[in-house]
């Protein structure tokens, strides 16, 4: 390599110059930028309020959750494209290799030293670019609105505590993908797509166990009316119920929640603790209901097996875009991390709206079949009528950001959905 002043001299490297920017890449970042565009043009221009929208709630409530909700999709959508531009210019710019060459004539060529330098370099590049944005969302602007209840040093704690091990993670998975490219130069993908399998189950049986509780206490919930709901709704939709846990969500937030989670023996409903103090036992009930739902069709098993199969697209994908990376000596070199994170922040961005329909389709099958288990459908309305009000939900969002973007259907579609099953189905219903 030739020299440009003492700080240009790098060794020898251990692969050959990787392939800028070519028409894969290209295509891949007009698409996600057209996608950007249009997700930014709907933020700021997000057309009017949807007739049937005011039909449940008045326009200052309608309005108040948009303002609300808009500076969460500016700052998402400003943290991201800055994190693509970073990237970008780190990988097509020859910085990422140049910094790469480096760290490997540092720690010597085909070490995991620097591999392991590069990642943790990179890791806190991309920290750092999004914690503004993270504390701006989830601390600043949430106490602004009222629903922050922590103090700040607990927000801190938080913070460190799921940096760390997303840290500890992430090194894992680096390891394990670095182990597999230099074993498998050509088969990687296929142990990473395995690999990520496994750890789909691990994560999911093990994740309500051992991360949640660093979190939040659960304890099981106690109330005789919650536990004869519990009892009754289980007899109906015919499925064993494993814990039905309350966890203390006020310590941090106002707002109101309720999920399922786990496999087997770690099979679980978490009740936010300010869903039993604010809400009805009608709406306690429909929420108890729709988890249960969850639950007897499968929809975390199907969640599973969905998230398997496209893992191994991506793991293809990431292949065929990494091809340019791998050396002469059929190294992967210590900036392929770059190329790497580059590859999933676009298709993660680009597959949202897959992920996102799927997601809808699944929280609608639920309320059908909450419906069906409690034969109220007053209460199933009055439910998602106070929890927009109360989350301060954007009940008429723009249809574009609706479809690219919201795991749950909006309220005005579940209601209407919950409304149109009832009257079909008014025989199984009486």
């Amino acid at each position: 390599m030739t020299m440009q002043g003492n700080d240009k001299v790098i060794a020898e490297p251990c692969w050959r110059g990787v392939e800028k920017i070519n028409n894969k890449w290209t295509i891949l970042l007009l698409l996600t930028g057209a996608l950007a565009l249009l997700y930014c043009w709907f933020i700021l221009f997000p057309g009017g309020i949807r007739p049937e929208a005011l039909t449940y709630f008045q326009e200052e409530q309608i309005i108040q959750g948009k303002n609300y909700l808009f500076a969460h999709r500016l700052a998402y959508i400003i943290s991201f494209a800055l994190q693509i531009a970073v990237l970008g210019w780190l990988v097509f710019s020859g910085k990422a290799e140049a910094l790469s060459a480096r760290l490997s004539r540092w720690t010597g060529c085909g070490t995991w030293g620097g591999r392991l330098l590069f990642f943790i370099i990179l890791w806190f590049l991309l920290r750092f670019l999004s914690l503004p944005f993270s504390f701006f969302t989830s601390y600043w602007w949430e106490q602004q609105w009222g629903f922050l209840t922590q103090s700040l040093s607990s927000w801190w704690r938080d913070y460190g505590l799921s940096a760390v091990i997303n840290f500890v993670l992430s090194l894992g998975a680096v390891a394990f993908l670095f182990e597999a490219m230099d074993r498998w130069p050509r088969g990687w993908w296929v142990a990473g797509a395995a690999f990520t399998a496994v750890w789909v189950f691990v994560q999911t049986f093990l994740w309500p166990v051992l991360i949640a509780p660093l979190f939040n206490d659960f304890t099981p919930a106690r109330d005789h009316e919650v536990l004869r709901i519990v009892e009754d709704l289980s007899a109906k939709a015919g499925v064993e119920v494993g814990d039905v846990l309350i966890m203390d969500a006020s310590r941090r937030t106002t707002a109101v929640n309720a999920y399922f989670t786990g496999l087997g023996k770690t099979k679980r409903i978490v009740l936010y603790d300010t869903l039993l103090r604010d809400y009805s036992l009608a709406e306690v009930k429909a929420v108890v209901a729709h988890e249960m739902a969850h639950w007897k069709h499968g929809h975390i098993l199907k969640g599973i097996v969905t998230g398997i199969l496209g893992s191994f697209f991506f793991w293809f994908l990431l292949y065929f875009f990494l091809e340019g990376v791998r050396g002469g000596k059929g190294l992967y070199p210590p900036h392929t991390l770059a190329w790497l994170m580059l590859f999933l922040l676009l298709l993660t961005f680009l597959s949202r709206p897959v992920e996102s329909y799927l997601s809808r389709q699944m929280e609608l099958e639920a309320d059908r079949t909450a419906v069906m288990l409690t034969g109220d459908v007053d209460g199933a309305v009055a439910l998602h009528i106070n929890l927009a009000k109360k989350n301060l939900a954007d009940v008429s969002p723009p249809a574009f950001i609706e479809w690219f973007s919201y795991s749950h259907p909006s309220t005005v579609v579940r209601i209407r959905s919950i409304l149109t099953f009832a009257q079909d189905s008014s025989i199984i219903l009486k």
